[in-house]
């Protein structure tokens, strides 16, 4: 399977964004990728006043696009994430759409952790405008490989990963805006950490550069193997990274060194207070 991350520079013009993710699917698509994947807040990236503002429901010009997209090149296409306006509520979700070859949408997952940080003398607190999910997904594409779905923050959260790999997932897609302040120092430990600990795939398309007011990202989007190599690479500047995923890699990294199998759930016990914060599991 040959897979493709998409790195983009968006900002607050959604016919810019719209038009150059479709430059970039269609460029990934004549490389021969079959699962293209875009970054976090692909169509729209900005200040959260505005994302609710602007927010569509997946019915909206941003995924219909991307449908499109999929259905006319015949790829799998897991539209990053945007901003999907919810009924009845003031907040939207950060929402990851999973599209197949038909153009139809296989499943949706809407972000669990909200980036609510202080770094690089900025604050983020995304749960002001975003509402989390409260869901984990794993889907079939039919790639011959179950995708599970995480979006950027989540990546901090092992925790997650793990049950997505549990429950079949042999790739996990992590669209992203990573700060530029974060990225440097986290963004490709991470990556190859959570590649390694699960002994899976990670496609990790990320945000590059500038975008108001104060959006920084880190690019350099990657691919990483069940062994934790660096597969594809993507440095700076909006462009892809693309490589060849063989299935079989899953197998032979997790028969030499099965760590997954392993495991002894039974020996694992939640404590009764978190000692990083001080509440009650």
């Amino acid at each position: 399977m040959r897979a493709a991350a998409v790195q983009l520079n968006s900002g607050a013009d959604r016919d810019r964004n719209i038009e150059r993710a479709a430059e970039l699917v269609a460029s990934a698509a004549a490389d021969g990728a079959e699962l293209v994947v875009l970054p976090e807040k692909w169509d729209l990236l900005g200040p959260g006043e505005m994302l609710v503002e602007r927010a569509e429901s997946l019915q909206g010009a941003a995924i219909t696009a991307a449908r499109e997209w999929a259905r006319r090149l015949g790829v799998v296409l897991l539209a990053g994430s945007v901003a999907e306006r919810l009924p009845d509520s003031e907040r939207v979700a950060n929402t990851s759409v999973l599209i197949d070859g038909d153009g139809e949408v296989v499943s949706t997952y809407r972000k669990i952790h909200m980036f609510d940080v202080d770094v690089g003398g900025v604050s983020y607190r995304e749960s002001e405008h975003e509402t989390p999910g409260e869901e984990t997904v794993v889907a079939d594409a039919g790639l011959g490989l179950d995708l599970g779905l995480c979006v950027c923050y989540d990546l901090r959260f092992p925790e997650l990963l793990r049950i997505l790999a549990l429950r079949g997932a042999g790739i996990i897609t992590l669209p992203s805006a990573f700060t530029a302040t974060t990225g440097e120092p986290h963004w490709e430990p991470l990556i190859r950490a959570r590649a390694i600990e699960n002994q899976l795939f990670l496609i990790a398309a990320n945000q590059v550069g500038r975008a108001d007011p104060h959006y920084d990202s880190w690019g350099h989007s990657m691919i990483a193997d069940p062994w934790g190599r660096i597969v594809a690479l993507r440095e700076a500047g909006e462009g892809l990274a693309v490589a060849d995923l063989d299935p079989a890699e899953i197998d032979r990294v997790r028969s030499r060194l099965p760590s997954l199998a392993n495991r002894r759930p039974a020996a694992y016990r939640w404590p009764p207070v978190n000692l990083a914060t001080g509440s009650h599991a």
